[in-house]
């Protein structure tokens, strides 16, 4: 069963911007109610789009660098990339049906 993959400032590059697959990530804090009602999404988005998207998580406590790169400054935030562009920013929650057609675009669009 597959699981959003769980991103470091260190792990960032190697598993979003060098990934042969686009990526969502979500920047995410524990302390957040939105964030945990975000997560059973990106769970079921995980195993939907496994092996056609990256679908990974940032805690941005944890990891401020990257956080400042893109400027991300409230949680939930979503990018999602496209090798080391950043193609779209969702700011906050979203239902699952949303997150697949953004999901699906992106996709389409490679």
């Amino acid at each position: 069963m597959a699981k959003p993959l769980t991103l470091t400032d260190s792990t960032f590059r190697a598993r979003v911007i060098e990934s042969p697959i686009p990526a969502v990530v979500d920047f995410w804090a524990s302390w957040n109610s939105t964030c945990k009602a975000l997560a059973p999404s990106l769970d079921v988005l995980s195993e939907e789009y496994d092996g056609r998207a990256v679908i990974a998580k940032l805690d941005i406590d944890a990891n401020p660098q990257t956080a400042a790169l893109f400027a991300v400054l409230a949680v939930p935030t979503l990018i999602l990339f496209r090798g080391a562009e950043a193609v779209r920013r969702i700011d906050g929650y979203r239902p699952i049906e949303v997150l697949r057609d953004e999901l699906d675009q992106l996709l389409a669009a490679v």
